[in-house]
């Protein structure tokens, strides 16, 4: 649920839609979720001074109900 949530929320901040992605791997801790949108679309996806990517963290993580959830920006190219 939280990875549509968060696709959901991506692609309505983003111009290239068809490029977001949303992955799930699992830690002794909880969950990150990691976003990988277009390269162009990175700046929109963080926000100025990073409020955009703090609003997210902060819906995901009250979506989450109290589980631990991180979320990673990435761009497409990224490799990690």
């Amino acid at each position: 649920m939280l990875e549509e949530a968060l696709e959901h929320l991506v692609k309505g901040i983003v111009a290239n839609s068809d490029d977001v992605q949303v992955r799930t791997k699992r830690l002794r801790k909880g969950k990150v979720l990691e976003v990988r949108v277009h390269p162009d679309d990175l700046g929109k996806v963080i926000g100025r001074n990073g409020r955009t990517a703090r609003a997210l963290r902060t819906v995901i993580g009250s979506l989450a109900g109290g589980r631990h959830v991180r979320v990673d920006l990435l761009d497409l190219h990224e490799v990690r």
